[in-house]
């Protein structure tokens, strides 16, 4: 699949929320496509509120910067060479993980974002639905 499309979203969305549901988080996960444009959200049952556009600015930020959001942790902490980058694009960059680009053939096609739990669960969370694109491109 070389585009993100919603057949590809709800792939993803499934992968990461069979990983949510194994690790007992409630979550939301948001897919976007190669130009930043929202293809779906799924909030789990009880999942948080403000966790809506946490997930989609992750990936947001991953698609607009073609990495994943923790890539931004420790250049962007006070003194460091990117501190305040998140105060850029209208608020909109994430610093902290949870946020993957999607590729295919090493271009990226769009992202996934995920917010809900401790970084180390969104991450794992959005880390499986990178794989479950994987397995459809």
């Amino acid at each position: 699949m070389s585009k993100v499309n919603l057949e590809a979203a709800k792939q993803i969305i499934a992968g990461a929320e069979e990983e949510a549901s194994n690790i007992g988080v409630q979550m939301v996960i948001s897919v976007l496509d190669e130009g930043g444009n929202l293809i779906a959200t799924h909030r789990m049952d009880d999942a948080w509120l403000a966790s809506i556009d946490i997930a989609q600015n992750k990936a947001w930020t991953s698609v607009a910067l073609k990495m994943p959001t923790s890539n931004l942790e420790e250049a962007t902490v006070p003194n460091a060479e990117l501190y305040g980058l998140n105060t850029t694009n209208q608020g909109r960059i994430v610093v902290f993980g949870g946020g993957f680009p999607l590729e295919v053939g090493g271009k990226v096609v769009g992202a996934v974002g995920v917010s809900g739990s401790s970084v180390e669960n969104d991450v794992k969370v959005a880390e499986a639905g990178v794989k479950a694109f994987n397995q459809t491109s």
